[in-house]
């Protein structure tokens, strides 16, 4: 995985941003302007689309390091698109809801969503977020764990295999797609097998949230995760966590 500094330094920031391509689709013209605007100023580059399909068009057509997508838009919306773009590509995605505690949030981080942030948007909240997802997407990985080591960086659990230097995963001996969210939480799980995790510290450590993140972005990343590694590697410890099994 090529890595590069892809956090722009932002209005007041110390230098020129590396080149952050953002795609944004959004059917309300007056927030499709003024997200564009305000994440320009911040050194993105930003592609946008009106509804669905020409999202879906425009990412196809180009190269894009994160999608920003409205959950309802015209002809295909945000959850439809996030599904397509999931066919193919494991690129940062971040949903915009208008409602906070919609089910419509559910159904995107399912969709296979990293996060969303709830409209209107607060420019300072999204630019973290971004920055956050990008970090993510460019992640080196922890210290290995105590699993059954094949060399000094590959690490087996039963039919798991997890290379934190090359950051692939197997399962079978089939190599696994998998977002850079579910990557850096199956980072977390193996680097402390046996160990149950709080939702919290998760939500911590991989999404940079403190007390006021939204829990279910974990749980649903755990349902993905699973969906992907098989169900009996994740342990649900009520009212608690998660613990990964060796």
């Amino acid at each position: 995985m090529q890595q590069r500094d892809s956090t722009p330094a932002g209005p007041s920031g110390g230098g020129p941003p590396a080149t952050v391509r953002v795609l944004l689709v959004e059917d309300d013209e007056a927030i499709r302007r003024s997200v564009g605007m305000a994440l320009d100023r911040y050194g993105y580059e930003v592609s946008a689309a009106a509804d669905g399909l020409t999202g879906l068009e425009m990412f196809r057509d180009g190269e894009h390091d994160l999608l920003l997508l409205d959950i309802m838009l015209p002809h295909l919306d945000g959850i439809g698109l996030c599904r397509r773009i999931r066919e193919t590509s494991q690129a940062p995605i971040l949903m915009m809801s208008a409602r906070g505690d919609s089910m419509d949030v559910v159904a995107g981080l399912e969709a296979g969503a990293d996060d969303y942030i709830v409209k209107p948007v607060d420019t300072t909240v999204l630019v973290a977020r971004i920055r956050t997802l990008l970090r993510r997407a460019t992640f080196t990985g922890p210290a290995a764990g105590d699993g059954r080591s094949v060399d000094d960086s590959v690490l087996a659990f039963r039919n798991l295999t997890v290379d934190t230097r090359g950051l692939d995963v197997h399962v079978d001996g089939r190599l696994l797609a998998v977002t850079p969210t579910e990557l850096r939480l199956l980072l977390e799980f193996v680097a402390a097998p046996g160990i149950a995790l709080q939702r919290q510290t998760l939500l911590r450590k991989v999404w940079d949230y403190g007390w006021d993140g939204d829990i279910r972005v974990v749980d649903l990343a755990v349902q993905r995760l699973r969906k992907k590694i098989g169900a009996d590697h994740i342990e649900t410890v009520r009212g608690f966590g998660y613990k990964f099994r060796r």
